[in-house]
């Protein structure tokens, strides 16, 4: 009778250690993800190092689905630089070229006009109300590269929600029925 209870703990006690084993693994994906993102901040100097083109407002320099490569650095933003700025009470930032800069020399502020390069206006429609120009604070970076197309998985999972559950339930499944 001993040994059969040794045999079923021995079995508990090996699954107990591939569950953990299997958790552990799922941990150091996410944890890489996460260290990863953090480097790129650190190294672009913006809290948003990467983003995805989300409209064809940009068209045809960058297409929808293309991801660009942002940097914030100490360089003043001029005239045909595409910067990246999010407005107030708007989560999604805004892709566009920097048509005006309107510098003060008094204040060292800085006023920006933007514009997407398939838009017949500018980008004041887009700002808040009384809003007519852009200050330092709203710009999250300038983009100094990008990777044609491989934004669009964002694109699929952010317009269709369910594909993003499902490839987050395959990948948990994945992680928990490996056996390294």
């Amino acid at each position: 009778m001993g040994l059969v209870s040794d045999t079923v703990d021995s079995v508990k006690s090996i699954k107990f250690r591939e569950a953990l084993h299997q958790v552990i693994t799922l941990g150091l994906i996410v944890t890489s993800a996460l260290v990863i993102w953090k480097g790129l901040m650190c190294i672009s100097g913006s809290e948003s190092p990467v983003v995805v083109v989300l409209s064809g407002s940009m068209e045809p320099g960058f297409k929808r689905g293309d991801i660009l490569l942002l940097h914030t650095n100490k360089d003043p933003i001029r005239a045909g630089d595409i910067v990246v700025f999010n407005i107030n009470g708007r989560d999604i930032p805004i892709v566009h070229r920097v048509i005006e800069v309107h510098e003060r020399q008094d204040t060292e502020q800085i006023y920006l006009l933007t514009k997407g390069d398939n838009n017949d206006m500018d980008d004041r429609v887009l700002y808040n109300y009384g809003q007519n120009w852009l200050e330092k604070k709203h710009i999250l970076g300038k983009a100094i590269g990008f990777v044609p197309y491989a934004g669009w998985a964002t694109i699929i999972m952010s317009e269709i929600p369910i594909v993003k559950y499902i490839l987050i339930g395959a990948m948990a499944l994945l992680v928990l029925t490996t056996k390294e």
